[in-house]
């Protein structure tokens, strides 16, 4: 058996933040031996200190344990060592271990927020009961946090980011964290892959959302006409200018705007864009009079723009000038994992639209989905989605589910992976057909609820991303 003892060999810190993890913290050797291994054999993760200082930094809002300590410590002791944490977390289960004279102390503690407390000596059965107990609350607590921020972020303002990939995490993570600076972006992706979701979820979550989003396809405007549709022109500036004409810079003053497929944008007013970043002022054709502008540009491609310069098929100096921020935005194809979940999105969204029921998805559908290589990207999908709402049964899932080739996405699969993969998409199957509900789940699949719970953690899959 491993020592828990910190001064001779201590777990792995990645243990501690496991959600079954216990923060064991105790002066005495043997406690912390005994203890230890006791719940090691119950299927804990434990850590053992013998300083309540040395526990603190382990503590965390997000951490999902319990702690184990000792009233009676030298320095900082049980009792405050329990109010230090619950500054950190005022629902952190604390449990306290006491000697026989400190009964009375550990009651009046219960009544200032410990969970419980067991006295020397004690059982092991009982400790690990109490563990066990306290575990329950603990990953209950979690839980009810991880709803409240799932309904608050249903209730935010504008688009969601929807999916739980690396890929889509990492995404999610980049955007929030430059959403509400004034920094220009510029967004790569494919064609469908969701640039212009990504430009409004970014203006919706900055300090811009009360003003307007602006959003103009510089390759759907011919090249006569996409000078005035951005800068506006004065009654007389040509031939046709009968009326003053605001253009979308003017009317994003204060806001975002957004100029999608950039690259078709023509070189020579390229040259006068960059003039506008760089200065923040436009003149209306016709006018001499410079507009002072407070914009933020979110510029968006489906092509490289590094290498269009290189050919001269894009200014270097505006690429450089727009990619003070660049968000890359993953192909479908590299997030498979998020497309039951964004297949249900899609289809409440069509219910609701339609007036008509979603009807489940049969495995071999999901399989169908989870096989494809997506080439028009979530556009594909949510459009299938749509399809699907209308026509129920009778749609067909009209592409060929040729395997993907992509070695980057599925690389050599061996056949527990294999399994793994079946498994996951059968778990996120169900919970999406039953709207999240647990219990329902459980019956469809015949399992255990703790077995359930424990592919449910191995997968990752939360049920509320599935409710309706």
């Amino acid at each position: 058996m491993q020592s828990l003892d910190l001064n001779q060999s201590t777990l792995s810190q990645n243990n501690l933040h496991q959600n079954n993890a216990v923060l064991l913290v105790d002066d005495e050797k043997h406690i912390r031996l005994s203890a230890g291994q006791t719940l090691e054999l119950a299927g804990y993760s434990v850590l053992a200190l013998s300083n309540a200082e040395k526990a603190l930094g382990h503590i965390s809002g997000e951490w999902g344990g319990v702690l184990v300590t000792d009233i009676n410590m030298p320095g900082i002791d049980g009792l405050e060592l329990m109010q230090r944490a619950h500054v950190i977390d005022p629902d952190l289960p604390v449990i306290l271990i006491t000697g026989h004279g400190d009964i009375s102390m550990a009651v009046s503690a219960m009544r200032n927020g410990a969970y419980d407390f067991i006295e020397k000596p004690f059982s092991t059965d009982l400790l690990v009961d109490i563990v066990r107990r306290a575990m329950d609350k603990r990953a209950l607590t979690i839980e009810n946090r991880r709803l409240r921020q799932e309904l608050d972020a249903q209730n935010a303002p504008g688009p969601r980011i929807i999916g739980n990939t690396p890929a889509v995490t990492q995404l999610r993570r980049l955007v929030n964290t430059v959403a509400d600076t004034p920094a220009d972006i510029l967004i790569l992706a494919e064609t469908g892959a969701g640039k212009d979701l990504i430009a409004r979820y970014i203006h919706e979550h900055s300090g811009r959302r009360d003003k307007n989003f602006v959003a103009i396809n510089c390759g759907a405007v011919p090249e006569s006409l996409i000078e005035s549709e951005l800068f506006g022109h004065e009654k007389g500036a040509f031939t046709d200018a009968k009326a003053k004409r605001i253009g979308k810079f003017e009317h994003a003053n204060g806001g975002t705007l957004f100029l999608d497929e950039i690259e078709s944008m023509p070189l020579a007013l390229q040259v006068k864009l960059l003039r506008v970043l760089e200065e923040r002022t436009i003149e209306r054709l016709g006018s001499n009079e410079l507009i002072p502008l407070n914009i933020r540009v979110i510029a968006a491609s489906k092509m490289d723009l590094k290498e269009q310069a290189e050919r001269g098929a894009f200014r270097e100096d505006l690429y450089y000038r727009l990619n003070v921020v660049r968000v890359d935005v993953p192909p479908l194809r590299n997030r498979l994992d998020d497309v039951p979940m964004l297949f249900q999105h899609f289809s409440i969204l069509a219910s609701a639209q339609y007036n008509r029921e979603v009807l489940p998805l049969n495995m071999e559908r999901m399989h169908s989905l989870m096989t494809h290589d997506w080439p028009g990207n979530v556009r594909e999908l949510r459009n299938l989605a749509e399809r699907y709402v209308l026509l129920g049964e009778s749609c067909t899932f009209d592409f060929d589910n040729r395997p993907i080739t992509d070695s980057s996405v599925t690389g050599k699969m061996t056949l527990p992976e294999q399994v793994e993969r079946f498994e996951k998409i059968l778990l996120q199957t169900e919970l999406s057909r039953h709207g999240g509900s647990i219990k329902d789940t459980l019956d469809s699949l015949g399992l255990p609820r703790k077995t359930l719970y424990d592919k449910m953690r191995k997968y990752d899959l939360d049920k509320n991303d599935y409710k309706a």
